[in-house]
């Protein structure tokens, strides 16, 4: 998911309209739904946005419970804090939930109150942030985006629009179809050329090593080395028995 073009609204609803395509598009796996359609749905027929939202509570147990679940460096919250969070959402009383979770009732409203307190703050912080730089920025110093499950995130992705072109420019000798010539030792370089790589890969599925493999040699000659550093970087994860591959969210 790319925080930096999503919308506070598009986050909260779990999904995205796309009106090029004139679809709805689920957040977590990325599937599509035609608005031109009409869908299926316990013997009854529903809009797309209908459909998707149905697809998310019943796919993705909820919008709340992927916000709360998330790996995403974004979610600061603890476990406890996670579950909390879940609770209030059912509606629980601070009573039940101070017995649930084996804590006084006098916690449980604390805890309702630092975490409203927290959400005026980044509302706050938002209002200042958007004044001070949307909209202001230049290719020379624009900061890409950085993918959301990005390991160790220091100065290797503190890369400017103008650098990653650059990179992108020097380092590949096409790109339909894509060819990298050389995969650099210098980190920014590695960055820019993952996440080059990274988009040949589908959102939601899961590959062999076989098929990664059959994506990957055209791409570079040194396809294993390639493999290596999508998984150490974030980009991909890989089941503990090497069966599976996929994009991480």
């Amino acid at each position: 998911m790319d925080y930096d073009k999503i919308t506070l609204a598009e986050l909260k609803k779990g999904y995205q309209y796309d009106p090029e395509q004139d679809h709805y598009i689920c957040n977590y796996c990325e599937q599509h739904f035609n608005a031109k359609q009409i869908f299926p749905i316990d013997n009854q027929f529903y809009t797309a946005e209908y459909a998707v939202n149905k697809h998310i509570c019943t796919e993705h147990k909820g919008t709340l419970y992927q916000l709360v679940s998330s790996h995403a460096k974004y979610n600061t919250l603890t476990q406890n804090q996670r579950e909390l969070m879940l609770l209030f959402a059912s509606g629980e009383s601070d009573k039940n939930i101070a017995k649930k979770l084996g804590i006084t009732e006098s916690t449980v409203r604390r805890q309702r109150f630092t975490f409203r307190e927290k959400a005026k703050q980044a509302k706050y912080y938002l209002a200042v942030y958007e004044q001070a730089f949307e909209h202001k920025g230049t290719p020379d110093n624009t900061i890409i985006p950085i993918h959301s499950h990005a390991s160790y995130v220091d100065d290797r992705y503190l890369i400017t629009e103008q650098e990653r072109n650059h990179i992108l420019e020097t380092t590949f000798s096409s790109f339909e179809p894509l060819i990298l010539k050389n995969f650099s030792a210098k980190e920014k370089k590695k960055v820019v050329i993952l996440t080059k790589i990274a988009e040949q890969f589908e959102a939601g599925r899961k590959y062999t090593e076989k098929e990664i493999n059959q994506i990957l040699r055209p791409i570079y000659e040194d396809y294993t080395t390639i493999r290596r550093y999508l998984i150490m970087y974030g980009f991909m994860e890989r089941a503990k028995d090497g069966s599976s591959y996929w994009m991480t969210e």
